[in-house]
């Protein structure tokens, strides 16, 4: 690993105060607008109206700040997520949540605001366990700082927690400073064929033991495992679990949704993703599933009723979210009253025009 810091403010383009301009004039008009990056994760959530003003973050780009020794790097909310891992993979680093991309245009602003991580997450954190800080123009018409880019400087940190997953409800993101990991020596994959109820079994017992396990997916039939750390550890975990080898970009393929599971043309039956308990047995509702996070999140195809797959998910304690554009009003599972009403609130107060992309979420803000 380099010992340097690297450091170029010149790179990529500063168009933080243009942003910070745009979001001024539509306050002072009381005029709600779209938020706009890759669009790679358009087909999310409730759309918006074409007819809402677009303010575009794809040319507030650039690397401001790397620091491999301090595992730290900051970019602005435009930059392409190929770039910043193209950056980090030089350094031998990571985004150790495994973003998806959904395509060669996915943004630093877009994969914060929609909070999405990859088949390592319940081994590694989520993104918003690596935020460390965030930029952002605020509802009301300022451009500010919110925690740091040290792990130990607390001050603050509830702000950038609240952007990740915010659809861009709360305000426009400038800049993100993350957490990193290096990259783990050795990898290797498994597939073993065994039952769901059967897998689900053996990884909550597996979970007991140090075993480097950083991803676990089960299909219906096989149930595929990975392995990352140094080579004696997971040489040990190979040669203890068995299995047949696994091509490392399956991994890859499962995070882009690239598997034939999640092909939509095959059947058209909508994608649900149901997030659960990683100990919830077998879910009764008809369809296809695909099993990720060690039994934590569900993916289901299925022609069930929006009640009957969202009663399955509460059924076992989880929650259930269209992932198929159009097929239902409310994407994200609904809101309990109590809760509803502490997010209309945290959005009156962070975002009290109703400006930033109202009604992506759920239609009440």
């Amino acid at each position: 690993m380099s010992s340097l810091k690297w450091f170029d403010a010149d790179a990529g383009q500063d168009q933080s105060q243009v942003l910070l301009e745009s979001v001024r004039e539509a306050i002072s008009r009381g005029e709600a607008f779209r938020i706009v990056g890759g669009g790679t994760k358009a087909f999310l959530g409730r759309p918006m109206p074409e007819s809402l003003p677009v303010v575009d973050v794809t040319g507030h780009t650039g690397i401001v700040s790397y620091d491999p020794t301090e595992l730290i790097i900051t970019a602005r909310a435009g930059t392409r997520l190929a770039d910043l891992n193209a950056t980090l993979e030089r350094g031998g680093q990571m985004l150790a949540f495994e973003p998806p991309h959904f395509g060669g245009q996915a943004t630093v602003g877009g994969m914060v605001a929609a909070g999405l991580s990859g088949p390592r997450r319940p081994w590694a954190g989520s993104v918003r366990d690596f935020v460390l800080g965030v930029r952002m123009v605020s509802g009301l018409g300022t451009h500010l700082r919110f925690g740091g880019e040290v792990m130990k400087n607390v001050a603050g940190y509830d702000v950038p927690r609240l952007m990740v997953g915010s659809w861009g409800c709360l305000g426009l993101i400038t800049e993100v400073s993350f957490k990193v990991l290096p990259r783990p020596r050795c990898t290797e994959s498994v597939a073993l064929a065994m039952p769901l109820n059967v897998a689900l079994k053996q990884l909550a017992e597996w979970g007991t033991e140090p075993l480097p396990i950083t991803a676990a997916c089960h299909d219906g039939e096989i149930l595929r495992l990975r392995f990352e750390g140094n080579e004696g550890s997971v040489r040990a975990a190979r040669e203890r679990i068995g299995g047949e080898a696994v091509p490392a970009n399956w991994w890859d393929a499962l995070r882009e949704r690239q598997l034939p599971f999640f092909d939509s043309q095959r059947d058209g039956r909508p994608l649900w993703r149901l997030s659960v308990p990683a100990w919830a047995p077998p879910l009764d509702v008809p369809g296809d599933q695909l099993v990720d996070w060690g039994g934590a999140q569900r993916w289901l195809r299925s022609d069930a009723s929006v009640q009957e797959v969202r009663t399955a998910a509460e059924s076992v304690g989880g929650h259930a979210t269209c992932h198929t554009a159009g097929h239902v009003d409310l994407p994200f599972h609904p809101l309990q009253p109590a809760m509803l009403r502490l997010h209309r609130s945290l959005k009156k107060r962070m975002d009290p025009k109703g400006v930033f992309n109202p009604g992506r979420m759920y239609p009440e803000f």
